[in-house]
């Protein structure tokens, strides 16, 4: 009877083991929805909302300032707008990479946006200790979706293959990668 409970805790174990070992080496964190925040290296990142834009209405002609870039006839501007968070005490660089992929495996990548013409357009500048970005007194974190625009030019068919996913990856470790399903 001590035998059999020796090997079942020294088998537990040995699986608790290999499964560390495994979580390790695993670099993805996944949100499985919006607003789950991700802590991808020393910073927190949020997706606080997705969507497509329409550049007829008044509000979204706002975000598609500073925008070079031009849609074609089945082209859809499609909006993440994002938080970062720095909890720790030193400066930080946010993320300078993101990636949309679709259930077909495309990838989209966010167009140019002109952040001197936008002030609501992602600007990765490092985030001091304890700081937000959006920076609290801007336009970007005192309106009502208190997010930094990443805009993605994309087929309007990929909107059919959801789930989409938004890539985040860690500057500091290409490797680590953080994924949000986003609400289409």
């Amino acid at each position: 009877m001590l035998r059999r409970a020796l090997a079942a805790a020294v088998s537990l174990a040995l699986v608790a083991s290999l499964s560390a070992c495994g979580n390790k080496q695993n670099k993805t964190l996944k949100a499985e929805t919006e607003g789950i925040y991700l802590d991808i290296g020393d910073l927190k990142y949020q997706v606080e909302i997705s969507r497509p834009l329409n550049g007829a209405d008044i509000e979204d002609r706002e975000y598609l300032r500073g925008v070079n870039d031009q849609l074609g006839p089945e082209d859809v501007w499609f909006a993440v707008f994002v938080r970062v968070q720095n909890d720790s005490d030193k400066t930080q660089k946010p993320a300078t990479q993101f990636d949309i992929t679709d259930t077909q495996e495309n990838e989209f990548s966010p167009v140019s946006i002109d952040s001197k013409a936008n002030a609501f357009a992602y600007d990765p500048v490092p985030i001091p200790g304890k700081g937000l970005l959006p920076n609290v007194n801007s336009i970007a974190s005192q309106n009502s979706i208190g997010g930094e625009l990443l805009l993605f030019k994309m087929p309007r068919t990929t909107l059919d293959n959801r789930p989409l996913e938004l890539k985040i990856h860690n500057p500091d470790d290409f490797q680590s990668v953080g994924t949000v399903n986003l609400d289409v």
